[in-house]
C-alpha cells in the first residue's frame, strides 16, 4: 500500500548566476517557485507541503502560503535534507527551481520507496550519476546525513550509498521524465524551459493555453 508522503521544497541557493533571487523572481505572473510547487503538489501522494530555507529568508517564503522549515547548518542542500527529515519525516525532496517537474515521476518514485521499504529512493544515470534533488528520503536517512555533516563533508552521494536505497534506472523509463530534472541557473535558462514545454506540447499532441505557459516577454 502506497502511503502519502510530505513534499519539500529546497529554497536555500543563492542563485548569483542568475543575478537576484531567481525562486523569487516573477515567470508568468508568479515567482519560479511557484511553478515547482504547483507541479509537485499535483502528485497524487503528496499531502503536505514545505518550502525549506534560511532564517534570513523565512519571511519572503511565508508570504506564498506554505508552512516554512529554517535550515540553521546552511551547508547546502544536504543540510535542507537533514532538516526536513529530522522535523516532518519522510519526504519528497525537490530543489525549488524545477519548473518541469513530472507529477507522474514523482508518484513513480514515491510508489517505489514504499514497495521496496527502503530508506532512500533515487534515480540514477547509467553512469552512476544520482539525482539526489529529486528523491524520496525516509525519516531514518537522516542519520546518513548526520554522519556526513560532522565529517565536514557535505555531498549526498556518499550517504546515499551507504543506505538501503533502491534506484530508479532513468534510462528505463520515458523520456519525457528526464525534463523533470531540468533546473534554471540562468535567465537565460528560462528561455530554454519554454522550448522544452512546447516541443512536449506538440509530442503529446496537446495544446496548451498561454496562461499555462512562462511568459517570456520580460526578455
Amino acid at each position: 500500500m502506497v502511503k502519502v508522503m510530505k513534499g519539500v521544497i529546497l529554497a536555500g541557493g543563492r542563485a548569483k548566476r542568475f543575478g537576484e533571487d531567481k525562486l523569487l523572481f516573477k515567470v508568468g505572473g508568479k515567482p519560479l517557485i511557484m511553478h515547482t510547487i504547483e507541479k509537485l503538489s499535483r502528485a497524487k501522494y503528496i499531502h503536505e507541503l514545505f518550502i525549506v530555507t534560511s532564517e534570513d529568508r523565512r519571511k519572503s517564503f511565508k508570504k506564498l502560503g506554505f508552512e516554512v522549515l529554517v535550515d540553521n547548518l546552511l551547508v547546502g542542500p544536504i543540510g535542507g535534507i537533514y532538516t526536513a527529515l529530522k522535523q516532518i519525516g519522510d519526504s519528497f525532496v525537490v530543489a525549488g527551481d524545477m519548473p518541469l517537474l513530472n507529477s507522474k515521476f514523482v508518484e513513480l518514485i514515491i510508489e517505489q520507496f514504499y514497495k521496496d521499504k527502503c530508506t532512500a529512493c533515487v534515480p540514477i544515470w547509467k553512469n552512476g550519476y544520482l539525482e539526489p534533488l529529486h528523491a524520496a528520503y525516509s525519516k531514518s536517512f537522516a542519520k546518513f546525513l548526520k554522519e556526513q555533516i560532522e565529517k565536514g563533508d557535505y555531498t549526498i552521494r556518499p550517504a546515499i550509498l551507504k543506505a538501503n536505497t533502491c534506484y530508479i534506472k532513468i534510462e528505463e523509463l520515458p523520456k519525457e521524465f528526464r525534463e523533470s530534472f531540468y533546473n534554471v541557473n540562468t535567465k537565460r535558462d528560462l528561455k530554454k524551459v519554454e522550448s522544452l514545454k512546447q516541443k512536449s506540447a506538440i509530442k503529446n499532441k496537446k495544446l496548451y493555453k498561454p496562461s499555462h505557459l512562462l511568459d517570456l516577454t520580460l526578455f
